[in-house]
């Protein structure tokens, strides 16, 4: 590291992962909130393992906490599995548990399809992968 110093490329890459939760948290409002979309069940459990991020990443940097990724990267790394089982669901016809979506909205469906296959399960996949690469890059720099 010889331009950047370990503490900005760590702080960076916290600062990351936290815009980026914060951006899938208003994201995810502005589609239930705003567009009035109904989340299915998937939705519900990304959702459950997303906004928490936006205060522990918040929280740990604003305290300077060494070990936020202890909290932040078991949610996010939970979040990459249950969001690429959904766009699995979404996009493999009759792949998945029969009961994940008995009830309400189909966790098959697509309220959108930009570009022919970015779906909300897609962006939520890529949203938890980059917060988990932000923070695997704040533990393996070391100061």
């Amino acid at each position: 590291m010889s331009r950047f110093s370990a503490n900005g490329v760590r702080d960076g890459a916290l600062y990351a992962a936290w815009i980026v939760a914060l951006t899938a948290t208003l994201g995810s409002l502005y589609f239930s909130e705003v567009r009035y979309f109904v989340p299915c069940t998937l939705c519900w459990y990304q959702r459950i393992l997303m906004y928490p991020l936006v205060v522990i990443l918040a929280v740990g940097a604003w305290t300077r906490d060494r070990h936020v990724a202890r909290y932040a990267l078991p949610l996010s790394v939970a979040g990459v599995i249950v969001a690429g089982y959904h766009v699995l669901v979404q996009k493999i016809p009759n792949f998945g548990f029969p009961s994940t979506c008995r009830s309400g909205v189909p966790c098959s469906a697509a309220y959108i399809e930009w570009w022919g296959f970015v779906t909300i399960p897609v962006l939520a996949f890529t949203a938890f992968l980059l917060v988990s690469l932000a923070l695997t890059v704040y533990v393996r720099v070391r100061d």
